[in-house]
């Protein structure tokens, strides 16, 4: 995880608006996610923790509850992962 990405982090937890598909790809990705192309809808989920894992469409701008639905798994992942190091 790179200071970029939890940056973007941080910014989509202050406003769930006007994101792209593609910056909630990159916050997947930063955090070791996995992006695998279907047909209409990508699906995200980490190697480590296959339990964390969703879909997101395709089009260029979407819906808040995705951001909403990204931060959420990310800050899921963080706590897994503290638990992991204890």
């Amino acid at each position: 995880m790179t200071p970029k990405v939890e940056k973007l982090l941080e910014q989509m937890r202050e406003s769930k608006a006007n994101w792209k598909t593609t910056d909630i790809a990159r916050l997947y990705e930063g955090f070791g996610f996995i992006i695998t192309h279907g047909a209409n809808h990508d699906k995200i989920k980490h190697p480590d923790f296959p339990e964390l894992r969703t879909t997101l469409p395709r089009h260029r701008e979407i819906a808040k509850v995705y951001v909403e639905i990204a931060v959420k798994l990310v800050d899921q992942l963080l706590e897994l992962q503290k638990g992991d190091k204890k």
